[in-house]
Parts: C-alpha cells; structure tokens; sequence
C-alpha cells in the first residue's frame, strides 16, 4: 500500500462497520488518516482529578472524578427508583442520575472513594450541574486498578497520561482510546507536509513522531513537541491554500475605478454637513488604492457599531460611479435594505435623483431591489441596472437572481457578511464583465471572520472611532430568575425613558404563534413548557425547559400589564413588507413608544429618538448578536441603556458570556471573546463557527504568532513554485484539505 492510500483507508475496513459509522455520521472522521488527526482535548493523569466547576452546559465531556456519595431514592409511592451519585473534584460536585432497573450495577460499581471516567451531556436540574444516565469506566478507589472486565480500557495508562478525545455519544473518549490504538501504527506511512529545510530549520520532531507523542505521550515534555509541531502543519498548510488564493486573486484582471474630480463624490463632499472623522478618512484612502488597481480588490471594513461605515462604503460608490461603474449594496434583509436605501437618498439629496426632475447636474440613480416589490416597480429597477441609468442598487437576496443584469458592475459592497452564504457573495460578483470589487462590512466579526481575518485572506481595514456626538450605552444584567424585583425595575425604566420623550425596543428570540420562526436570532428551542408573566417561567425550578419569549406573546403581556398606557407595537420577519416598513416609520416619527421585535431590528436601524433596549432571554443570543442589537441605542445625543435578562443560573458560562457583553463596549474585545468561547468554524468551508472546524489543534486568538511566521513560509513557498510542482507531500495536504467543496469556496472568495 502506497503512503497516500495507507491513510486513505476507510475506517470500517480497521474498526468494523458499527463504529466506524457512528464515528462518521457524529464525529465526522472517516478514514485512518481522519482519526489520526482526531487528536485528544487533554489529559489527564491517573492520580488527578478533573475540575468540575468548569464544565460547558449542554456538551458532552469526560471527566476524571471520584465518588462523594452514593444513594437510591424512591419516588412514585416507592414504584420508581433512581440512583444519585454526587462526584467530586474535591471542592465542586457534579451529579449523576440513573433510573429504572439498571441502577444497581453502578451502585455496586461506584462506592463512596472510588474514582472513575463519566461521559454524558451537563446539563442543570435544580440549580446543581447534573449527567443524566452517563456511561462510565471504574478506576478503583486510589485511581490505580480498575474493577472487574472495565479495566482493560484504560490499563494502558497507569502511571502514564490518559488522553480525552473528543467524543460523542455512543462513542466515549476511551472507545476511541481504543481505536486510535488500532490505527496509530499506521502513523509511520503519513506524508509530511513541511518542506525539509523548514522542519529542520525550525528543530519540529518527524510527524509520525508527532502523532504517536499526540496519542500515547509518555510525558507533558511529549505533549508540547507534537503540539508545537502538528500547530505548525495546520498554520502552513492553510497558509498556503490561503496564499495561492492572492496570487490567483493577483492575476485576475479588473477594472481600474479611479476617482474623477468634479464627479457626483466631489459634489457629495461639499454638502456634507460634518467632516469625515480621521478614521474614515485613513480607510477611505485604502479603499480607493485598491479600485485604482487592475486586479479585484478584496477588502474587510471593520467597524464599531456606528462609526460611519455606511457613508464610507456610499463614498466608495460614488467613486465607482464617477469612473463609470455600477455599485451594488447587499444587505440580509429587506428592513435593512429600505434603511439604507432611505439613509442614502436623504443623504444625497438631489444627487441620487439621476435623469430625474430636480436631479442634479452629476446626479445618478438609487434604486431598491427587494423580493417582495410590486411587478412595474421591479421592471424599472431591472431596466435602470441594465442600461446603466442606475449607478447604486441596494438589495437584498434579490440581487442575486437570474434575470437581475448590470450594465457594468464595479463594486459589491456585502453589509454584514455574516448573513451571507459564500454562494450568495459568488453569485452577485459574478454578474460583472469582469470581477468586481468586493468591499465586505461588519460591525463586530464573528468567529470566522476574525479567522480569515488573522489568516490574512483578506485586506483589513478598521473603523474603530466613533463620529462626534454619540452617547455612551449603559449594559447590565437582570437576573430575572434569581431577583424577580429586578426585572419589575426594568420596566420602571422603559417607563421612565418613554417618560421622558425617548423610545424603547423590546427584543425576544422567536415570534410566537407558529410552530417555525423565520427570524428568530437564538439557539435551539427548549423543551415545552408554559410562560407566565412576562420574563418569568412559570415553572421556576427548572427554567432550562420552557420555551423562548415570542414577540407576540410579550406584545400583549406589556400591553396589559407592566407598560400598559404606552404605544406599544410588533416587528418581525413573518410580517409582510409594507407593514414592516410602515412600523418602521412610525417608530422612526415617534408615534410608537416601545417597539416589540426579534432580531430583524439587529442591524442598521437607526432611530436617534430610541434609548432603551431591554433584550429577553439574553442568553439564547451569541456576543456579536448582542453587540449588535444594542448598538440600536445610544444614537443620539441622550444615553442609552441596555439590559440584559436572563433566567440562567450565576455561575452558568451562558451567565459569564452576558457579564462580558455588559463588561465593555469594544465590539473587537468581543469578538475575541466570541471566538474563544465558540471557535474559529471551518476556516475554509461554510460553517459559521462551532465544532466544524478545519482546524483541530491550531488556535487562532492564541496562536496569532504561529499563523504570522507560516504565513511568512507559505508565500515564499508559493511565489517560487505556485503550483507546488516540487513539494510533492505539501500537495497531497493540500488536496486532502480542499475537497471539492473547499477548493470551491476559496476559488468564490
């Protein structure tokens, strides 16, 4: 058997079709070679136990523990039994629960001072952190030999590291002990994909070396060298696929749009009624560099929420159109989409009226291209962008579609990146005679935006001061769980900023009344159970189980109840268009006080008037999410307050997360933050961020050092051989990286 094929062979042919199918189908590893790199999350050693306090709600994990106590209860009138087994890590406890006719063997097995492997989901039940049903292996009272036929799972490791995998269930960590045991000789055959001088270079060990010290280290010295050396396989090999990307990207041609004096931008500078701030200014500057090159510009604006990026982007447009080129502005949904379509008319004024009555004398035309427009209307839009008449269209998805053709597309400009699949970006680019220029925004990065970002895929630009006059926004947390009053005190002060001319939003996580809400910005629902008043679960002991707040159910709760006597009024996603827009313009005009609404309000509604933000079931919402939806306040010259409720308990990680949130308003802080809590997503695939990713031993926030000197490596690799002609082994990790589907989405940008 060839090197390459070796590690290509299907995991059933060594383990059995039983495993090897749960492996595929929950861990996603499907070869030899997969499971090789299926590396352990840490170890543990024999005489040590695993700190319990820092267990991640709704995971599956492996501890190492002992026994505390051990007690059968009976409930039912004494019909039903259950077994309760409190382990300790000698200061926190964690509970294991057993039920029905199975109870007695893990009694028998786990006494008072015995130590054991557990393996389950956490959850909470009772405010106290809970495995229910967990798999387990026996380790014996001292942590030395296990008891009865369990032993020989873990025999392997006394006195010695014991690895935790990754797992799942069905497949506990020592099961794949186990079959990492059946395949790891085959780590001799592996293709090493550093080039000779660079391994030597930098004094890495051989990478079989590496994977058999990764799976079976003899000590933490092991640990470290396969680390240091598998973390640089992962960094260099993206590194490269990433620089064969802009050395493709460099040879496309495109059309130089630079900026002509006495054009429409010239004339929009003049009636600008502020200056641009430094920042904006500086960004500008790099934005136009790049549309006066003959190649596709691909550039990340980052920016605070509020700093401008908008009318950076409208300059970049307007640049584009005085060059003679089309601009087009996809947003995510079609409330964003009327917004800056009516932000950037109003801020033109009489510039975008083009071939219009009133048009000024460099004038060109805006126009709006959403799913949901009436048929002439669609038409006109359609017919401007053909024959050039229109030079900025804002859309949303509609951009996208077949029958929509440009006259000669320049600029994409992406708002909130996040929100788009890479299909949808391709798809719009596409359209032009030749590549456009693609300017991609973002107010707080996701996880897998800060990746590429820190993998230099894209050019990065910052918007990270905010213009004169904005406000500072106060964020705390309301636990409503745990201190009911404090949530009375939230409505006071909805109350008391209504009372005082201003305006409040209301944010819930799903719709209500429906069985699927479209725009719900939250995790996954949980298990039914009945809401009482609003923000309080009625069943108050085991508040995990009840569904998230609907926008529809709370409307009507405050209505009557804690903000009766206000102007209280509904937005979300199922509504159609115009009604939408027309709440919108009630809300903008002051006839609404308190607007109930899901996420559709995340991004680019800006109601100076509006100070208040109370978000329900906060924790249901990622960091990014969060930083959005409070950047709504705070946009005038009043303060802005936002508060954060939750019914979590105080030492959950949902808990930190929010104390993080309300900690600081530096969206990059909390982007960091996000992406150390969430992960980087697969970096060169869809994946947003989450257990998906291509990265296995890499961390992007602590490893930026790493990334940095591979990126260094890989392009001096790629500018002398592009094609890798004479790096054989740095070839085959390369196409083992990028499958089809992979290759697809760097060639897409």
């Amino acid at each position: 058997m060839d090197r390459v094929s070796a590690l290509d062979e299907p995991l059933k042919k060594t383990l059995g079709p039983a495993t090897a199918k749960v492996m595929a189908e929950q861990l996603d590893l499907h070869t030899v070679g997969d499971l090789l790199h299926h590396y352990p999350r840490r170890y543990e050693e024999r005489g040590q136990l695993t700190t319990l306090a820092d267990l991640p709600l709704d995971e599956d994990v492996t501890v190492v523990a002992q026994v505390a106590e051990s007690r059968i209860l009976t409930f039912n009138h004494g019909r039903g039994q259950r077994l309760e087994i409190t382990l300790t890590d000698g200061s926190g406890r964690l509970q294991l629960v057993f039920f029905g006719r199975g109870i007695h063997k893990p009694h028998k097995e786990l006494p008072p001072g015995s130590r054991g492997m557990f393996a389950g989901k956490v959850s909470v039940f009772n405010r106290k952190l809970q495995l229910a049903h967990p798999t387990y292996v026996p380790l014996g009272r001292d942590g030395g030999e296990s008891v009865e036929d369990t032993a020989s799972a873990v025999d392997d490791f006394a006195g010695k590291l014991i690895p935790i995998y990754p797992a799942c269930k069905g497949l506990e960590s020592w099961k794949i002990t186990k079959a990492v045991d059946a395949v790891l000789p085959r780590a001799v055959e592996a293709a090493d994909p550093l080039p000779p001088a660079l391994r030597e270079g930098r004094g890495f060990v051989p990478l079989p070396e590496a994977l058999y010290k990764v799976h079976r280290p003899g000590t933490k010295a092991d640990v470290e060298d396969a680390r240091q050396r598998l973390k640089w396989d992962e960094a260099f090999v993206l590194q490269v696929a990433l620089a064969r990307r802009r050395h493709a990207d460099a040879q496309l041609p495109a059309v130089a749009r630079r900026p002509v004096a006495d054009g429409v931008l010239d004339a929009f500078d003049a009636g600008l009624p502020f200056t641009l701030t430094d920042g904006q200014r500086k960004v500008t500057a790099e934005i136009f560099a790049d549309l006066a090159t003959e190649h596709p510009m691909h550039r990340l604006l980052q920016g605070e929420v509020g700093s401008g990026k908008t009318l950076v982007a409208l300059r970049a447009m307007l640049a584009v159109v005085d060059a003679g080129g089309q601009a087009a502005m996809l947003a995510p949904t079609e409330v964003l989409a009327q917004q800056h379509h009516r932000s950037i008319t109003e801020m033109m004024g009489e510039l975008a009226r083009g071939g219009m009555l009133g048009g000024a004398e460099h004038a060109t035309k805006v126009v709006l291209l959403t799913g949901s427009m009436g048929a002439a209307a669609r038409r006109q839009a359609l017919l401007d962008l053909v024959t050039g008449e229109a030079g900025i269209v804002i859309g949303t998805h509609a951009l996208i579609e077949d029958k929509v053709r440009f006259h000669d597309l320049g600029l994409v400009v992406v708002d909130e990146q996040h929100r788009f699949g890479v299909e949808q970006r391709d798809a719009l680019r596409s359209k032009g005679k030749q590549p456009p220029h693609l300017l991609v925004m973002t107010a707080t990065p996701i996880p897998r935006t800060v990746a590429m970002t820190v993998f230099g895929d894209l050019e990065t630009s910052v918007l990270d001061q905010l213009p004169a006059g904005r406000s500072p926004i106060a964020s705390h947390v309301v636990p409503a769980q745990d201190k009911p009053h404090f949530l009375a005190r939230a409505w006071e002060r909805v109350r008391e900023e209504v009372g005082k001319g201003h305006q409040a939003y209301v944010v819930c996580p799903r719709i209500g009344d429906a069985d699927e809400d479209a725009d719900a910005g939250s995790g996954g629902t949980r298990k039914a159970g009945k809401t009482g008043k609003a923000g309080k679960a009625a069943d108050t002991d085991d508040a995990e189980k009840r569904p998230p707040l609907a926008v529809l159910d709370m409307a009507g709760q405050l209505a009557e109840g804690a903000l009766a006597g206000l102007r209280v009024e509904v937005l979300h996603g199922r509504m159609q268009p115009d009604d939408k827009d027309a709440v919108m313009r009630r809300f903008a005009a002051g006839e609404v006080d308190v607007l109930v609404a899901t996420t559709v309000i995340e991004v680019g509604v800006n109601v100076p008037n509006a100070t208040a933000m109370v978000i329900m079931d906060a924790d249901r919402f990622g960091v990014s999410q969060l930083h959005q939806l409070r950047g709504r306040v705070g946009r005038g010259s009043a303060p802005g307050l936002c508060l954060l409720v939750t019914d979590m308990p105080e030492a959950s990680p949902a808990r930190a997360r929010l104390g993080a949130v309300a900690a600081t308003l530096d969206g990059f802080e909390l982007s960091r933050i996000d992406l150390e809590q969430r992960r980087e997503g697969d970096v060169l695939g869809q994946a947003q961020s989450g257990a998906r990713s291509s990265l296995r031993m890499l961390a992007v926030i602590e490893d930026e050092e790493v990334i940095a000197a591979a990126r260094e490596e890989a392009v001096a690799v790629v500018a002398r051989d592009p094609e890798l002609a004479g790096s054989p082994e740095l070839r085959t990790a390369l196409d083992a990286l990028l499958d089809t589907e992979r290759e697809r989405y760097l060639d897409k940008g």
